[in-house]
């Protein structure tokens, strides 16, 4: 195991223990209005505003991030999937050899960007937001190299909900793993991946209460 667990839930402002964002920003409602027909597919109207809230409680910590391009690009970088076959979504964006590059996975980036440039614009959005936000969206999974601490974040909130038990949940049904199985990828995988000290102590007050509330030190 790689993680290591030196936070404890009190100390960390995350959504395990109630914490709200602290940042006064741009009202997205309308956003979230237009992209309302691409998050059902793959629980996007469950991991998108999850992940939304993980990425302002990181901007919280990085006055010096652009909050709107950050907070853009986190609402749409899965909006891609409602364009792509739903079974090939499991079969080759989980469950194959190599999931995280496979062509799937590359067409999902690709139509979320599609999105982003036909949602974006007639919301008054300019073309430098809209292609900073695309910049971020391409490659979010496919590409191992962020750019930009705009970029950190966005991929830091993607991956924080993994360890809630929502995202846990959702991780076993796709991956088709136990929970616990799951448990093990984050700790030796998924929490080398964060870029941000902050998401790394958010992570570890997220996991430890998962595996209190479902109990995987006891159900292994």
């Amino acid at each position: 195991m790689t993680m290591e667990y030196t936070h404890v839930l009190g100390d960390i402002p995350t959504l395990a223990n109630g914490a709200s964002p602290r940042g006064d920003w741009e009202n997205l409602d309308a956003v979230w209005v237009a992209v309302r027909p691409y998050l059902r597919t793959r629980a996007n109207d469950i991991h998108l505003p999850l992940s939304f809230n993980f990425a302002e409680l990181l901007l919280d910590h990085h006055p010096e991030a652009d909050s709107l391009v950050t907070r853009l690009a986190i609402l749409l970088h899965d909006t891609g999937w409602a364009r792509v076959d739903e079974d090939r979504i499991i079969s080759e964006g989980f469950r194959s050899d190599n999931a995280m590059q496979s062509d799937i996975r590359v067409l999902h980036e690709i139509e979320g960007c599609n999105i982003a440039r036909e949602v974006l614009p007639p919301l008054g959005y300019s073309d430098a937001v809209v292609n900073a936000v695309c910049t971020i969206i391409d490659g979010h999974d496919t590409d191992p190299n962020h750019d930009g601490i705009e970029d950190a974040i966005m991929r830091d909130a993607d991956r924080l909900w993994r360890f809630q038990p929502t995202g846990m949940a959702f991780s076993a049904l796709w991956f088709g793993k136990t929970p616990q199985e799951i448990r093990l990828r984050l700790e030796d995988t998924i929490y080398d991946q964060l870029i941000t000290a902050e998401a790394r102590a958010i992570a570890e007050v997220e996991l430890a209460r998962s595996i209190e509330l479902l109990k995987l030190d006891v159900i292994q």
